[in-house]
């Protein structure tokens, strides 16, 4: 992927080094791969926690079993583009992500507001509670930051045999992909329907609808980002369609556990996975991305 000679974006809070040993609030509840956060394997499928983020949901959490706690406040580190390799990295590719969506926003007459990307070590805190490294990135639409520990594209390359540049970019983009959501209006809908859920089942059928559609907005970042930048090399594709296979719920439930449990998907299969990032990628456009079509 190439990166290197494009601009850095300032919208990033780089508060690596300042993590406090914080510890998520909760202890109980499921996420519908067993617990509320299975410590690596199964943590990098959290690309948003539908329990923390979704603050309607923890409604429907305690309705099942699950605990609620008040969040701490958040913290703050100073911001500007990074000058390491990995920070400037991250910087380019969300300021691609800003140009990129507000070129659609502004093509359907709307703003497109540039979210916070967070960069931290271990653990910090969010608006929407505790952010720690096992839980991979998640954006929070409560302060509309993305977070990041670094370490994670690390993880991918160890864990997955997922690495690469744009596996990385496909991650970010992904998670930027929830802030789209935000701002057009789905995530605090879903949150409305999560709440009113009968089951767990059906809350985690809905989470599965955002983070499929949170894969088509990236495969659109993906392919528009190239039309204006010409960022793709060889193989790059291949890079996040591994991503996005090894990461595919029942993947990691079989590795985990042995068997998939397709009511307790939260992020989709990795064949769904697959199919709406290309989606985004071969069509370009958001309007491909829904998966609400059938309303909330």
């Amino acid at each position: 992927m190439r990166w290197e000679d494009f601009r850095t974006s300032s919208n990033v809070e780089d508060r690596r080094g300042e993590g406090g040993g914080f510890r998520m609030p909760g202890g109980r509840g499921g996420l519908g791969i067993g617990t509320i956060i299975i410590v690596g394997l199964i943590g990098w499928a959290l690309g948003i926690n539908p329990i923390v983020l979704l603050g309607g949901l923890e409604a429907f959490n305690s309705m099942t079993g699950g605990s609620q706690q008040q969040a701490p406040a958040p913290q703050t580190g100073p911001t500007g583009a990074p000058a390491d390799q990995l920070g400037k990295f991250a910087a380019t590719v969300l300021a691609q992500t800003e140009d990129v969506w507000t070129q659609v926003f502004r093509a359907q007459g709307k703003t497109y507001t540039d979210p916070t990307l967070v960069l931290f070590t271990g653990s910090t805190r969010s608006a929407c509670g505790g952010a720690q490294s096992a839980m991979g990135p998640f954006y929070c639409p409560l302060d509309q930051k993305v977070y990041l520990d670094v370490s994670f594209f690390q993880d991918m390359k160890r864990r997955f045999n997922a690495g690469g540049d744009f596996a990385a970019a496909y991650v970010i983009a992904h998670e930027v992909g929830h802030h789209v959501q935000n701002l057009i209006g789905i995530l605090p809908k879903v949150q409305q329907a999560q709440a009113r859920a009968s089951s767990r089942a059906e809350g985690n059928a809905l989470s599965v609808r955002v983070e499929l559609m949170a894969d088509c907005l990236a495969g659109v970042w993906a392919a528009q980002a190239n039309q204006r930048f010409q960022i793709l090399e060889q193989g790059d594709v291949e890079q996040a369609l591994n991503a996005a296979t090894a990461i595919g719920d029942d993947r990691l439930q079989r590795q985990s556990q042995g068997f998939a449990v397709p009511d307790s998907f939260t992020h989709g299969s990795s064949q769904q996975r697959v199919e709406w990032f290309t989606r985004g990628l071969k069509t370009g456009s958001m309007q491909q991305c829904n998966t609400f079509q059938a309303g909330l």
